[in-house]
């Protein structure tokens, strides 16, 4: 990949699939370091689908890409059941997308865990902690205006990738540290755990790496004041 294509700059395209956890598959198929050994390659774009229609925009956007290498990854199993587009719509690189807009925590989700972020968001919603949703769309290059858009508006910031440390929450921990965005934010990168899971069922991994949406919900809940909802009689 370094030699033969990045250096070079050359348009190849990478389909990616079991990315993330990929349950009695066990850990020699589970797709958990591709962002971290991908993101740090100079010319490479990576790219991470959270939906089954965010991957038809994905493979029109590798197909379309002719700048260089790029990088699409898309989890096993079945899909989210969301409708899927009947025109597929080419991305811009390098942006994301904001799902759902709030004012105590940003919760920056890169690919497979976006069903399981909305879900816990909706349940912190009831607990009085206001979230905002993002879809990061792509690892590399990453959205820059819009992190530090979260970091200044949020007094909390979490980001969720079915994957190794080293990937997508360290991009973004170096771009906060490097531009003074830590000041007054709290930040945590929820990912897969350092070691190899054993195979199981897939919603039972989940909940062993702290990936389902009671583990995100906690993880929020943790770092912000809970300020329950008073429901009249």
């Amino acid at each position: 990949v370094v030699h033969d294509v990045a250096i070079q700059n050359l348009p190849v395209r990478f389909a990616m699939d079991r990315a993330g956890l990929v349950g009695a598959d066990g850990c020699t198929h589970a797709g958990a370091f591709d962002i971290a050994f991908l993101g740090c390659l100079p010319n490479m774009v990576v790219m991470a689908a959270g939906d089954e229609a965010e991957l038809v925009h994905m493979v029109a956007t590798a197909a379309a890409y002719d700048d260089g290498p790029i990088a699409f990854r898309y989890p096993r199993g079945e899909g989210t059941g969301i409708a899927l587009p009947e025109r597929a719509e080419i991305l811009e690189i390098g942006k994301g997308r904001v799902l759902r807009e709030g004012s105590d925590v940003a919760i920056l989700c890169l690919g497979t865990r976006l069903a399981a972020c909305r879900e816990a968001a909706a349940a912190l919603e009831t607990q009085g902690i206001s979230c905002t949703l993002v879809d990061a769309r792509f690892a590399k290059p990453l959205d820059t205006d819009l992190v530090g858009q979260l970091a200044r508006h949020h007094q909390a910031l979490i980001t969720v990738e079915e994957g190794a440390a080293g990937g997508f929450g360290s991009q973004v921990l170096h771009y906060l540290a490097n531009n003074d965005l830590m000041d007054g934010l709290t930040v945590r990168a929820l990912t897969l755990p350092d070691r190899f899971q054993d195979h199981d069922d897939m919603e039972r991994q989940y909940g062993e790496a702290g990936l389902d949406a009671a583990g995100i919900a906690a993880t929020v809940a943790a770092l912000v004041p809970v300020r329950t909802k008073l429901v009249r009689a």
